[in-house]
């Protein structure tokens, strides 16, 4: 085929179609709970955000399959996917004896003083 001068044919990516998708999620979701038991974390090239969707729904998946918490982290070029805290933060700052003291006033921290409700 030819192309105007100047004109250079492109490579255009087509978005995953919703049944593409689902298929996609739950065949990579056996895998990536494989690697995630097996190493801890898994790691693969995520560049546009139709790949970084399909693989939070994967980290979902694994989440359910292995009940345990699953997160992923993207950064444009790549998503990583590992197992996450099995307790909230907060909970864990409250047993280490890190929470705010008892009597403390939230306010005091907003720079609010105006009464409850208000």
């Amino acid at each position: 085929m030819t192309y105007p001068p100047g004109a250079k044919p492109g490579y255009r990516r087509v978005p995953l179609s919703g049944e593409e998708k689902a298929r996609g999620e739950a065949n990579f979701a056996p895998f990536v709970a494989q690697m995630l038991v097996a190493s801890g974390r898994f790691r693969v090239s995520a560049d546009t955000t139709d790949q970084v969707e399909l693989f939070q729904g994967v980290a979902r998946r694994v989440s359910d399959m292995l009940q345990r918490p699953v997160v992923s982290y993207a950064n444009g070029r790549e998503i990583v996917i590992t197992f996450g805290q099995e307790e909230a933060p907060a909970l864990a700052l409250c047993a280490a004896g890190r929470a705010f003291p008892a009597n403390a006033d939230p306010r005091d921290w907003a720079g609010d003083r105006s009464p409850a409700g208000a």
